[in-house]
Parts: structure tokens; C-alpha cells; sequence
């Protein structure tokens, strides 16, 4: 069997290139970058080292085989020709999910139950049985037909690689820690900085920015599909959570503060810092915007101010967005950073971003506005 596969990052629509650095980063080379994912190769060892490292990426999958399929034969035959008892144990449990779009075969059951029906016939062949248990360890199956193009994966993460394990309560409008780590990163945020978050919410990106600042791998503190899967073996988990545990540097000081209007998010973000093992290393304060004052120099502050997406809360967040910028004329070192669909900010704000950059909060279509300070040097 190869020790090299076709992997696929999944990422939210706009991440692509973030999550495309990170990977590099990590070592890995001959990227392919298209629309929300990145395909790479790798092996049993890469599958648990990028579900444990990739902050950006919603989850990671292993591709089976992709090939053009305009009738249902055609999905059938070329699916049963693929190699599948490579990679699916006897009593694998193997559920199809799929999706469609643009292509001749839009009958997403119908394409689930082909490829389904496909795979316990090639298994049949290879294992020489006729019926099959499925009572032993969990390989999540997608058929995704994409302009008659036919990709089928197996999720190796399980729950989205967003789920870190330590955020088990939220607000109301959380927002994912993908997105949070891919702010921070696209900041270039450097841990020797101060950071802050004006509108903390559940504590994501105080607590994000700090596993950043400490080299902490995100998926340290929770499990993942593959982990009982054979082809993988427990012994490369072990491994890449040792060398997981080794680079982490919990000796590097931070500065990160999180504040919020609402008493109830500062208990939440301290319940959640908690949880991810930085209580006391995360300062929480129930403080408006226009009430932060600071004497360091050369910080961050970023943040997901409310849309006012509800009547009547327009003169509220304007107000907000003029408060943040009297504090970038205030605190000229300072960088900030900004998430919102509110498309008065900059002007509310008082002047232009140094640059922006289209993202999706959820199915929300967003702008990451970037304003630039003057480095300050002793």
C-alpha cells in the first residue's frame, strides 16, 4: 500500500491562501490552491500532524479517486475499481454522504447509494464475503460531483477541525475559531506584541491568539476519526502528539486582553479561557470600546464588532466605529483589525483602511478591514 496520498484541506471561501501558508509552514510542498480547499500529499504521519497543526482548515480528507461521471454506471464502475480494501478494514463502518453541483447526476440519494452499493461489491471481491458487519471503526465517505467531475474522499477529522475542545458554551453568534485564527495570522500578530479584542464575545480570539503565541497545536486537546483507523496505527499519533507536546512553549509571556460591554460574555470568555488551560494568562475586562486606554506600544487590537443587522442598532454601531477610530488617532503604534459586514465602517471609522480583504463569517459575507501603525521603536 503507498505511504503517499491525495489530501484535501477544506477551508471557508476566502481562507484558501491563509491555510495554503500554514501548510507550508508545516513543511509541505506542491500545493494545489483551488476554490475552498488545498490538495497536497502525504501519508499516515502528515494525516495526524495537519489534523493536529491546520488553525485555518475546516477538516481534512483523504482522496479515494476522482474521475468523470455523467450517468450512473459510469459512477458505479469507476467507483468499484478503486482501490478501497486499501484503505476500509473489513468491518469498517462506511456511511456516503454527497453533494452536487452543476453536473449531470444532481440526484444527490441517488449518487450516495451508487457509490454506497459500489464499494461493498469491491470490498465483496477483496475480502471474499458477502455480507459486511459494519460494526468496526468509522470512515465517513462524501461522493462530490462537481461540473460531472466526481471526487470520493473519507473524512479523516470527524467534528470540524474548528471544535478544539475548549469552547463547550458560547454566545449566541460565536465566531468560529477558523476564522479567528485566520485573523490573527493575516495581522502577521507576533507574540512579543500586546493584543487585544474590544468585542470578546466567548473569548475566541484572546484564546486563539494565545495558542498561537505559545506554539500550542490547536487540535492537542481533542480526538479525531482516523485515530482507530488501521492504515494510520496508533504509534503515528503518539508521535505527532509527542512532537505536538515538545513544540509548544508554554514559558512564552503574553500580553492578551479581551474586553466586552456585557458582565455575562467576560464570565463566559473566562470560563472558556479556562478550559484551554490559560486562566490567568488571559486578562478579561467588562469595558466599553471608548474606555480602553493603554501605555504599551506596538499593539493589536482585533476585533468582530456587532452589524447592526436589527432596527435601530445603526446609530449604535456607528457610534462604535467612530470610538475605534479615535483610538487608532489616539495609539498611532497600534494595528487594527476589524471583521464586519457593516458597509458604512470606514467611513464611520473616519478613514479608509490600509487594506481590506473579503471574508465569510459563516454564510455572511464580510470585509476584514486593516489599518496599519506606525511602528514604534525605543
Amino acid at each position: 500500500m503507498s505511504e503517499s496520498w491525495s489530501l484535501i484541506a477544506t477551508t471557508a471561501m476566502g481562507l484558501e491562501a491563509v491555510a495554503a501558508r500554514e501548510l507550508k509552514n508545516l513543511g509541505y510542498e506542491d500545493l494545489h490552491v483551488e476554490n475552498g480547499r488545498i490538495l497536497f500529499q502525504g501519508g499516515p504521519l502528515d494525516i495526524c500532524r495537519c489534523n493536529l497543526w491546520l488553525r485555518t482548515v475546516d477538516r481534512l480528507r483523504l482522496r479515494v479517486g476522482t474521475f468523470k461521471a455523467t450517468t450512473f454506471d459510469s459512477l458505479f464502475e469507476q467507483t468499484k475499481a478503486l482501490p478501497w480494501a486499501e484503505f476500509l478494514p473489513e468491518n469498517a463502518t462506511f456511511p456516503v454522504t454527497g453533494k452536487s453541483h452543476k453536473s449531470m447526476l444532481h440526484s444527490v440519494p441517488d449518487c450516495q447509494a451508487i457509490v454506497k452499493k459500489a464499494i461493498v461489491e469491491s470490498m465483496k471481491a477483496n475480502y471474499h464475503k458477502e455480507w459486511f458487519q459494519e460494526d468496526g471503526p468509522m470512515f465517513k465517505i462524501q461522493v462530490a460531483l462537481e461540473k460531472d467531475c466526481a471526487t470520493i474522499s473519507i473524512d479523516t477529522s470527524g467534528d470540524g477541525l474548528h471544535k478544539r475542545g475548549y469552547r463547550q458554551l458560547h454566545n449566541i453568534a460565536p465566531l468560529k475559531e477558523t476564522l479567528a485564527s485566520a485573523m490573527i495570522l493575516l495581522s502577521r500578530w507576533t507574540p512579543d506584541r500586546p493584543f487585544v479584542d474590544p468585542f470578546c464575545g466567548s473569548g475566541t480570539l484572546p484564546i486563539e491568539a494565545a495558542m498561537i503565541g505559545q506554539n500550542i497545536a490547536p487540535g492537542f486537546n481533542r480526538s479525531f476519526v482516523s485515530e482507530s483507523w488501521p492504515i494510520i496505527g496508533q504509534a503515528n499519533w503518539e508521535r505527532a502528539r509527542d512532537e505536538a507536546e515538545n513544540m509548544a512553549n508554554y514559558e512564552q509571556p503574553l500580553s492578551i486582553m479581551g474586553s466586552d460591554i456585557d458582565h455575562n460574555m467576560i464570565e463566559l470568555s473566562e470560563h472558556n479561557a479556562r478550559e484551554a488551560g490559560f486562566s490567568g494568562l488571559i486578562t478579561f475586562k467588562q469595558m466599553q470600546v471608548a474606555d480602553f486606554t493603554t501605555k504599551e506600544t506596538n499593539g493589536c487590537m482585533i476585533g468582530n464588532p456587532p452589524y447592526g443587522e436589527r432596527m435601530g442598532e445603526k446609530e449604535q454601531i456607528i457610534k462604535i466605529c467612530q470610538d475605534l477610530g479615535e483610538l487608532y488617532k489616539k495609539y498611532k503604534s497600534w494595528s487594527f483589525y476589524f471583521i464586519t459586514s457593516f458597509e458604512q465602517f470606514e467611513a464611520s471609522f473616519g478613514r479608509p483602511a490600509s487594506k481590506k480583504r473579503k471574508l465569510y463569517n459563516g454564510r455572511i459575507r464580510t470585509d476584514y478591514f486593516q489599518y496599519f501603525g506606525k511602528k514604534h521603536v525605543e
